[in-house]
């Protein structure tokens, strides 16, 4: 079986990296065949729907994504509607390249195996195209929408040394216990209004 590796914390230099991009010899060679095994168990382990290589402390152009059933069937089948939540088959990306298709903002809430155990609302983009190699250095593409969407953005904004608190809106960062306990039954509309602005609390001190 293969190895669970350490997954790094945010404030460890590798996670504000730019990864390189991998060599075809690289892709097809033994050592990042190994990666895979282990960065697929490891997230499996954790359990998360996507890993980058700099979440192990290795700054190269490699994501492991996968969605599966067994993680949807969890949750509430309107939510899971609501966030265009669908399986993805586990997936191999080296080199990803990724445009935006539809740019409909979508703010849902996130967390990251990097930032253990908090979540926080992410704007992410509705649609996007990823083109990329797979495990064998075969080109593949990938067009999805909704929750996918956001798992392949988050996934390859750790490549440009970007974390999900870069791009969160800050006052909705909890823990994922405190959200569970206090904002699961609302919307995301009714969670802003009733947490507020940064703007809006700047202009209270002014």
């Amino acid at each position: 079986m293969a190895n669970i590796l350490k997954i790094v914390q945010a404030g460890h230099p590798v996670l504000r990296q730019r990864a390189r991009r991998l060599t075809m010899d690289e892709i097809r060679g033994p050592e990042i065949s190994r990666l895979i095994d282990e960065m697929r168990e490891t997230m499996r382990d954790a359990p998360g729907v996507g890993l980058a290589a700099p979440q192990v402390g290795l700054p190269i152009q490699l994501v492991v994504i996968e969605d599966r059933p067994e993680y949807i069937d969890r949750g509430d089948p309107d939510e899971m509607t609501a966030r265009e939540r669908t399986t993805v088959p586990f997936q191999v990306l080296a080199n990803p390249r990724l445009t935006v298709v539809d740019k409909t903002p979508v703010e849902l809430f996130e967390g990251c195996l990097s930032v253990a155990d908090f979540v926080m609302v992410v704007p992410r983009v509705r649609a996007v195209k990823v083109e990329a190699l797979d495990h064998l250095g075969q080109p593949v593409t990938l067009s999805v929408q909704g929750w996918p969407a956001r798992i392949l953005q988050h996934e390859i904004d750790h490549l440009r040394g970007v974390l999900c608190i870069d791009r969160m809106l800050s006052r909705t960062m909890t823990t994922a216990r405190n959200q569970a306990r206090h904002w699961d039954e609302h919307s995301i509309p009714d969670l802003l209004a009733a947490v507020g602005t940064t703007d809006e609390t700047d202009a209270e001190l002014t």
